[in-house]
């Protein structure tokens, strides 16, 4: 069996404007020949719950979960939380070392992280919606994978440079693959082995 979070393609290099597309259909006919199953589990991991996409990339950086928040589909995708980084630049570099790769900082106002509150909302999180419920928390620091300035976003841009978040960017992959290797461990405590297999973030998203 396979186990994915989406069950397509996410290449913003393919078109700026559509971030999913369909995957390979002769895939889909090799993987019947060979009877793999694939299994996609697309919001209960956006869920916040101990595999929840969010909460994992928060534990991964060392944050301490203050709350959920940001609806998303019914359900809340998002964390706030304690980190012991003392500047967005720390922070910064600290999502880097984590996810493996360079991230992307865009800052829209003072280095310094309020009470060191800071929010994750893994993937495509710099949303408007998800910008307000930071601005009415009065955290003024966005974690997320998706942080491209296109015409998506222009408007999540805006209202972090009206209020001074700071958006750091990880790539949707990257920010969201910490639930996958989290669910590798509950496949374990099945008596399932099970192994994650890495893919390679698009560099687009930042």
């Amino acid at each position: 069996m396979v186990f994915l979070h989406h069950p397509l393609d996410w290449d913003l290099n393919k078109d700026p404007d559509k971030a999913f597309h369909l995957m390979n259909t002769n895939l889909l006919d090799k993987l019947k020949e060979r009877r793999i199953s694939l299994f996609n589990f697309h919001i209960p991991l956006d869920n916040y719950g101990d595999y929840g996409n969010s909460k994992t990339l928060a534990k991964a950086m060392d944050i301490e979960i203050e709350k959920p928040f940001a609806l998303y589909s019914g359900t809340l995708c998002g964390v706030i939380g304690i980190t012991d980084c003392t500047d967005i630049h720390e922070l910064n570099q600290k999502y880097s070392q984590t996810v493996g790769h360079e991230t992307k900082l865009y800052q829209y106002g003072e280095s310094g992280i309020i009470d060191n509150r800071v929010a994750v909302v893994a993937g495509g999180g710099n949303d408007t919606d998800v910008v307000c419920e930071v601005i009415e928390n009065g955290v003024n620091v966005l974690i997320t994978g998706v942080s491209v300035k296109n015409s998506y976003s222009e408007t999540a841009h805006a209202h972090e440079i009206d209020y001074q978040i700071n958006l750091i960017g990880g790539t949707h992959y990257s920010s969201e693959k910490f639930g996958c290797i989290a669910m590798c461990g509950y496949f374990e405590k099945l008596g399932l082995p099970s192994e994650f297999v890495n893919d390679s973030p698009c560099f687009a998203d930042l």
